[in-house]
């Protein structure tokens, strides 16, 4: 059975908690996100966040920790492939 995914843009915001991704609910829906997301990027970095839903953020981006993605290496704007997490 395959999974949907998405292929999303990574935002860095200072708002957002560590450990956390907020994303907009419609793409939630779309995805079958219930409480945990799956970021791939360039197929080689694998991240897993809490998914929390948040009308603010844009169909087409999931934001993040500005922190966490600094430590992580992960550039503001960045493309990334989003799926829930099994």
């Amino acid at each position: 059975m395959s999974r949907v995914e998405k292929r999303l843009r990574l935002r860095r915001m200072d708002e957002v908690s560590e450990g956390e991704a907020k994303v907009n609910p419609k793409t939630m829906e779309f995805l079958g996100i219930k409480d945990q997301l799956e970021v791939v990027i360039a197929g080689k970095k694998r991240l897993t966040f809490k998914a929390l839903p948040s009308e603010a953020v844009p169909v087409n981006e999931v934001w993040i920790n500005t922190l966490e993605a600094r430590a992580k290496g992960i550039a503001d704007n960045s493309i990334a492939t989003v799926r829930a997490k099994i």
